[in-house]
């Protein structure tokens, strides 16, 4: 008995998820739940102040239409079920605005509105002094569909299908009390349209209306719900990735109209930009694990920046490198411009931090930087399992070696002539006078470079 009971479990799980579509994989982070959570909170009390103005149609209505019962009657159902539906409704409002609606009640509510309506409905005979099967025929059974489709508001498909439940089960009831009371049930049309005869079929197509519309409501509202779980996740993933990754990258990825696959390239002209610590290997000898993460940390606060404000894309943390690029994620037409530029504003933030460190009474930092140009393979390496963004070229490794060349010439930052000439038709200006060095040795470039030292 067992294995039959799990196997009609998992079909009808298979069934729900056919409807639905699977549920997103991985965890919906905690934030995301969060903010969702608080969107079905507005969402309650939006249904709550659409009903608050639905229930003030009712009384409206109900003051204006002539009634059929004499002023004496000492009990009116209508005045009481709208002044004690009203009570519970502001309760369930100031509920839903002090965030202390639980699903309980919020169930029970539910129940309570489509009881409201049946009431109302039910005591249309007694307003207008006809049989009990005279309310079968109020238009007023509409606003049962009103009151299932507010609840798609919640994101959630069970408290469509409670609402709908209840107004399908509270029609039955009144169809049960109008046959009871006259049973005088017909299969004539005609006659149920003149007539105070009960037409079963009819009664039972509202039924199946009310049913099939939350059950249509509960698996739209579950299939979005899905989806947004699943943009959520990707989005949040998106979102964190794109902090280990350059934003430029991160972009091209999300926005790819193909999957991406490991081998694709294009050519590109852009620069490289490489800065380093020097002597980051003693200091990491010398200085606490915790204290040494600090003061990578304020470097890179400091530098990345600068970059980024002028349109580099960060490549890596080399420790205590940062190598960075211009005009290689985005085709750039001045790529050389926005490298110097950095190197530039790079060595001022460098002389301003060396002067808040001495203040400090702190070991001064030196860091020094190079930047080359020229023609680069922008592409994708890896296979299915991992892959990643990479630039190759002459520029990224002359732009390496001129790092640690600025050590051999003992200054802080240099470029080659090509790339300063070329910063300069795309309206580069130096503010101090080049340093120019012709024809250097530079240690693993087979051939002499012309040097422009940026930064003594």
């Amino acid at each position: 008995m067992q294995p039959f009971s799990n196997s009609r479990t998992g079909a009808l799980a298979k069934l729900w998820e056919g409807l639905v579509g699977r549920a997103p994989e991985g965890t919906v982070p905690l934030r995301v739940r969060v903010a969702l959570e608080e969107e079905q909170r507005k969402g309650e009390i939006l249904v709550g102040w659409v009903q608050a103005v639905i229930l003030a149609t009712w009384a409206v209505l109900y003051a204006v239409s002539p009634k059929a019962f004499s002023s004496e009657v000492s009990f009116q159902p209508v005045p009481w079920t709208l002044t004690v539906y009203a009570c519970f409704l502001g309760v369930r409002i100031w509920l839903a605005h002090i965030r202390r609606l639980s699903n309980w009640l919020l169930s029970a509510s539910i129940v309570a509105d489509m009881a409201a309506l049946m009431v109302l409905i039910w005591s249309f005979h007694l307003q207008y002094g006809q049989p009990p099967a005279f309310y079968l025929k109020a238009p007023t059974l509409l606003y049962v569909f009103i009151f299932i489709s507010l609840r798609t508001l919640r994101f959630e498909a069970k408290w469509i299908l409670i609402a709908g439940s209840a107004g399908a089960l509270g029609w039955l009831i009144l169809l049960a009390i109008a046959i009871n009371a006259e049973d005088s049930i017909t299969r004539n049309y005609i006659a149920y349209m003149t007539s105070s005869s009960v037409l079963l079929g009819a009664e039972l197509d509202k039924v199946i209306s009310i049913t099939i519309v939350s059950l249509v409501l509960a698996v739209a509202v579950q299939r979005a719900r899905r989806l947004m779980e699943r943009a959520a996740i990707d989005h949040v993933a998106a979102s964190d990735l794109s902090r280990f990754v350059a934003s430029g990258v991160a972009k091209t990825i999300s926005t790819a109209n193909n999957a991406i696959q490991p081998g694709q390239a294009e050519m590109r002209l852009a620069a490289a930009l490489f800065i380093d610590m020097r002597g980051f290997t003693a200091l990491a000898r010398a200085l606490p694990p915790a204290d040494l993460m600090l003061l990578l940390g304020e470097y890179q606060r400091r530098l990345v920046p600068i970059v980024q404000r002028h349109g580099g894309q960060i490549d890596k943390f080399l420790g205590d490198g940062i190598f960075a690029t211009f005009g290689t994620v985005l085709s750039s037409t001045t790529f050389a411009i926005d490298a110097l530029n950095t190197a530039d504003e790079v060595v001022k933030e460098l002389i301003a931090w060396t002067d808040e460190r001495r203040e400090r009474g702190l070991f001064v930092v030196d860091v020094s930087l190079a930047v080359a140009s020229g023609e680069v393979l922008f592409g994708v390496v890896g296979d299915d399992t991992r892959m990643e963004y990479t630039i190759i070229g002459d520029p990224v490794n002359i732009a390496a070696k001129l790092e640690k060349h600025t050590r051999v010439e003992a200054v802080t930052a240099v470029t080659d002539m090509s790339t300063y000439e070329l910063a300069l038709q795309q309206g580069y200006r130096s503010t101090v006078k080049p340093d120019i060095r012709l024809a250097r040795q530079v240690g693993g470039v087979a051939h002499p470079i012309d040097l422009v030292v940026l930064a003594r």
